[in-house]
């Protein structure tokens, strides 16, 4: 036989070889039972279903907070005066990019298009949520947080439950952009 052949043969040899490793079936590891392999599958179901509704949770979240903004321009714009940080002009200029900024971001996390860098995002912008509260909520202001559309009453105790809320979101956004769950994502 020619030294190319054989150069053919070992190159083909060594590729099936390759493959045939790759269509191994998973068993048990040593010393694992299948009970402990059914486990594990079983742990990393629940770990992909809260992934899947953090995602989706996080996602229908922005979407509904966003659209509850839109065609409420004024009481947006109040909402973030109440907070006594910025200026009318700035309180005017936020109230028109919040909303669609809000359906944007959950949009993204909704179609799965980068889910990491979105998540970073929303935390983001849930430590200034909190830090815009957290400031109100020290300097005794009665105000509505106007997180999800225009409400009637604001209280200090109101500002406190949106607090612990936002805290349990940005709790909820670091395990998504720590597991995010990939599965129906465009560009994850």
């Amino acid at each position: 036989m020619s030294p190319a052949w054989a150069k053919v043969i070992e190159v083909t040899t060594k590729q099936d070889v390759q493959v045939a490793e790759t269509d191994v079936p998973e068993f048990p590891e040593a010393g694992q039972s299948e009970a402990e392999a059914g486990e594990t599958s079983r742990s990393e179901f629940v770990l992909d279903a809260l992934s899947a509704l953090a995602r989706f949770g996080l996602a229908v979240m922005w979407i509904y907070s966003g659209s509850t903004k839109l065609g409420n321009h004024m009481t947006v714009t109040q909402s973030i005066e109440a907070y006594e940080i910025f200026t009318p002009y700035w309180s005017n200029l936020l109230a028109n990019i919040i909303g669609p900024a809000e359906i944007a971001g959950g949009l993204i996390l909704l179609l799965g298009i980068k889910i990491r860098p979105a998540g970073w995002v929303s935390f983001g912008v849930l430590i200034l949520f909190v830090i815009g509260l957290a400031s109100a909520y020290n300097r005794g202001l009665q105000i509505d947080c106007g997180c999800f559309g225009p409400n009637s009453k604001g209280s200090s105790d109101d500002l406190l439950v949106a607090i612990v809320r936002d805290i349990g979101l940005i709790a909820v956004t670091l395990f998504m952009i720590y597991r995010p769950f990939k599965k129906f994502a465009l560009y994850p």
